[in-house]
C-alpha cells in the first residue's frame, strides 16, 4: 500500500491508459478513471474525502463557460454553408479558374479547402465535400491517384489550423488564454502551411507534369462567344480589389483614428490584412452587381461566376474574424454573427429548407454534446489527478529533460504526433494538453505560440496512416470498385486504400516541417500578437498623489499627508453652522475638530474635483 501511495499520480495516469486500451469511449475512461482512483485515494488517505465535494462547482463551471458556446455556432455556421452546395460551386468555379494550369485542379482543392476550413472548422464535412466533387474529376483528366488522395485529405485538415478552427477554441480554453489571441497567433503560420501545399504542386507540375495535367478546351465551360476565356476582366476586378486592399492596409492607422475617434498608432498585421480583404472584395462585389443590374457588360461570365461564388463566403470569413480581431466581438458573438450570416446565404440561394435546417441541428447538437461530454469526463479525471500532485510528478518528469525548451518542446512534439495515432484533436486536447501546459508555463514557453504549435502537431492525427481519421472520410467516398464516369463513357478503375495512404506521406511530411518552423521562429505565432503593456506602478501611485493634492500644502499627497511616512494630526474643520472664513484663517472654537473616517470616499470627492490626465 506504500508503494501505491508513494506512486498514486502515475499509477493513475497509468489506469486512464488501461481504460483507453480495453476500448471505452474516452468521455466515460476519463470519468470513470477519475472516479476510481478518486474512491481508491480517499481510502488511502492520499487527499480528503472533501475532493470529490468541487466536483459539482467544477460542473457548473463548464456549463457556465461562454467560450465553449463558440464550438456549436461555428459547426453549424459551417454545416448550413456546406449542405446548402457552397462547396460544389465552389470547387467547380475554382476548378474553372485554374484548370488550363498543369496542377490547376490540385490549386484549386487546396484552395477551396482553406475557405471550407475557414467557414466549416469541420474537417469530416471538408473531406467529404472535396472527396464526393473534386476526386471523380481529378481521376476523368488523369491525375495521379495518391497525388489526388493526398491533397484531398490534407486541404480537408487544413480546418484544424485556419481560424476559426474548433481545436483552437478548445485549445484556448484548456490553456486559459484568449480565443481571439489564438486565432491570431495560428493566422500566420495556417496560410504559411497552404503556400508550402501549393509550393508541393508546383514542384510536382513542373517535374512530373502527367500525374497534375491540365483540362482539356472541352472542359472549360465559362468560355465568352468569341471563344476566349474571359480572363482579362476577371484580372482587372482583382487588380483593382487588390489596390483597394493595399490602400487600406496602409492607411489602416487612419482608419482605425477616424473610427475610434481617438489617434491609432499600431496595428496588428493580421487585423490589417482581414480588415483591407474585406474592403478589396467588398468593392469588388459592388461593381459587379451594379454591372450586372445596369447590363454594362464589363465582366465575363467567368469574371461574373467568380464574384457571385467566390465574394460571398470571403465576406462572411472576414466579418467573422474581422470582428474578432479588431475587439468588436469576441469569439462566442462572432460564431453567433457567422451562423446567422450562414442562414441569410442559404436563403438567398433557396437552398434553405426545414430538411437542411434540422440535420445541421442535430448534427451540431451530436458534436456539441460529444465535446461537452468529454470536458465533464477530462474535468473529474484532472479534479482527481491534481489532488494526488499529478502536476509535480508530470512537472518533475518533464522539467529534467535535457536541452531546456527546445528539449521539451521536441519530446513534447514527438509524444503528441505518436499518440495522434490513436487519438483524436479533442481528446488530446482534454488529456494531454492540461499535463503540459504548467509546465511549458514555467519553462517560460508563450502558452499562445505553444497551443498553436500544438494543433499544428496535432493536426497530423487527420493524415496519420493506416489510422488517420480524414482517410477513413476520404475511403468512404473514393470509388472502390470500377465505374463507368458519366461524361467520357469510360470505364474508370477504383482507388485503392494502399493509394491513399501512400498519397498522405508527403503531406504529413510537410505537416511536420511546418512543426519544425514554428518551433525555428516563434515570431511566427509571437508577432502577430497585440503587444504587452507594461505599467510602472510607482509612478502611477506618485501621479495619483500629484492629482488629489491640494494647490497649497497639506492634505493628500503632501508631505504633511497620508503619503508621507508622518501622519499629521487631525485638521479641524468648520462645521456647517459656522460662518465662512477665508482661506488660511484658524478654526473658531466653536467648530468642532472632525476628521472623514473614510479616506476612500475622500478621494473619490477629490478625485470629481480634479480634471483626468492620461498616464
Amino acid at each position: 500500500m506504500e508503494f501505491i501511495t508513494a506512486n498514486f499520480a502515475p499509477i493513475m495516469f497509468a489506469g486512464l491508459v488501461v481504460f483507453l486500451l480495453l476500448g471505452f469511449p474516452v468521455a466515460f475512461s476519463l470519468g470513470a478513471a477519475g472516479l476510481t482512483f478518486g474512491l481508491i485515494g480517499i481510502e488511502l488517505g492520499v487527499f480528503p474525502s472533501s475532493v470529490l465535494a468541487w466536483l459539482p462547482q467544477r460542473l457548473i463551471g463548464i456549463m457556465s463557460n461562454d467560450t465553449l458556446l463558440a464550438v456549436p455556432f461555428f459547426t453549424l455556421m459551417g454545416l448550413i454553408l456546406e449542405r446548402s452546395g457552397m462547396a460544389e460551386d465552389l470547387l467547380d468555379t475554382v476548378g474553372q479558374v485554374f484548370g488550363p494550369l498543369r496542377g490547376g485542379l490540385a490549386l484549386a482543392v487546396i484552395f477551396v479547402g482553406a475557405l471550407l476550413a475557414a467557414t466549416t472548422g469541420v474537417v469530416a464535412a471538408s473531406v467529404i465535400s472535396m472527396g464526393l466533387i473534386s476526386l471523380p474529376i481529378m481521376l476523368r483528366y488523369g491525375y495521379d491517384r495518391r497525388f489526388s488522395s493526398g491533397v484531398i485529405a490534407a486541404s480537408g485538415t487544413l480546418a484544424q489550423i485556419i481560424p476559426p478552427s474548433l481545436v483552437l477554441i478548445i485549445m484556448a480554453d484548456q490553456l486559459g488564454r484568449s480565443v481571439g489571441d489564438m486565432y491570431k497567433g495560428a493566422f500566420a503560420p495556417a496560410f504559411l502551411l497552404v503556400g508550402c501545399y501549393v509550393a508541393y504542386v508546383a514542384v510536382l507540375a513542373i517535374f512530373r507534369p502527367a500525374a497534375v495535367p491540365a483540362l482539356p478546351p472541352e472542359a472549360r465551360v465559362y468560355r465568352q462567344a468569341d471563344g476566349s476565356g474571359g480572363y482579362r476582366s476577371l484580372g482587372v476586378l482583382m487588380a483593382i480589389s487588390f489596390i483597394v486592399s493595399v490602400l487600406l492596409a496602409r492607411h489602416m492607422e487612419a482608419v482605425h483614428t477616424w473610427w475610434l475617434g481617438e489617434e491609432v498608432k499600431f496595428v496588428a498585421t493580421d487585423e490589417k490584412v482581414v480588415v483591407a480583404m474585406c474592403g478589396g472584395t467588398a468593392v469588388a462585389l459592388l461593381i459587379a452587381l451594379v454591372n450586372k443590374y445596369a447590363r454594362l457588360g464589363l465582366l465575363s461570365r467567368l469574371a461574373e461566376r467568380v464574384t457571385f461564388v467566390l465574394i460571398p463566403p470571403l465576406l462572411l470569413i472576414f466579418l467573422v474574424l474581422g470582428t474578432i480581431f479588431l475587439g468588436v466581438a469576441t469569439p462566442t458573438e462572432g460564431g453567433a454573427m457567422g451562423a446567422v450570416g450562414a442562414l441569410v446565404m442559404a436563403w438567398s440561394r433557396g437552398r434553405l429548407g426545414m430538411k437542411l435546417l434540422t440535420q445541421a441541428l442535430a448534427t451540431t447538437t451530436k458534436l456539441g454534446s460529444f465535446v461537452m461530454f468529454i470536458l465533464i469526463g477530462a474535468t473529474i479525471f484532472s479534479l482527481v489527478f491534481q489532488a494526488a500532485d499529478g502536476p509535480i510528478w508530470v512537472e518533475h518528469l518533464l522539467s529534467s529533460l535535457p536541452g531546456g525548451q527546445v528539449g521539451f518542446l521536441v519530446f513534447v512534439n514527438v509524444l503528441v504526433f505518436f499518440l495522434a495515432f490513436f487519438l483524436d484533436y479533442f481528446e488530446l486536447s482534454f488529456i494531454v494538453v492540461p499535463l503540459l501546459a504548467p509546465v511549458a508555463d514555467k519553462l517560460g514557453i508563450d502558452l499562445i505560440w505553444f497551443g498553436v504549435l500544438l494543433a499544428m502537431n496535432m493536426q497530423t492525427s487527420f493524415m496519420h496512416p493506416p489510422f488517420g481519421f480524414a482517410l477513413f472520410f476520404l475511403r468512404s467516398v473514393a470509388p472502390d470498385k470500377p465505374y463507368l464516369d458519366r461524361v467520357t463513357q469510360k470505364i474508370m478503375q477504383p482507388v485503392t486504400t494502399m493509394q491513399i495512404y501512400k498519397g498522405a506521406i508527403p503531406f504529413v511530411l510537410i505537416q511536420l516541417f511546418m512543426v519544425g518552423v514554428m518551433i525555428a521562429f516563434p515570431g511566427l505565432v509571437t508577432g502577430n500578437l497585440d503587444k504587452a503593456q507594461n505599467y510602472d506602478l510607482k509612478a502611477v501611485g506618485e501621479q495619483m498623489r500629484e492629482q488629489l493634492a491640494p494647490e497649497e500644502g497639506g492634505g493628500y499627497g503632501s508631505d504633511a499627508g497620508y503619503g508621507s511616512d508622518e501622519q499629521p494630526a487631525p485638521q479641524e474643520q468648520p462645521s456647517p453652522e459656522a460662518a465662512p472664513q477665508e482661506p488660511g484663517a484658524a478654526a473658531t472654537p466653536e467648530a468642532p475638530a472632525a476628521q472623514d473616517d473614510d479616506p476612500m470616499k475622500a478621494m473619490q470627492d477629490a478625485l470629481q474635483q480634479q480634471p483626468a490626465s492620461k498616464p
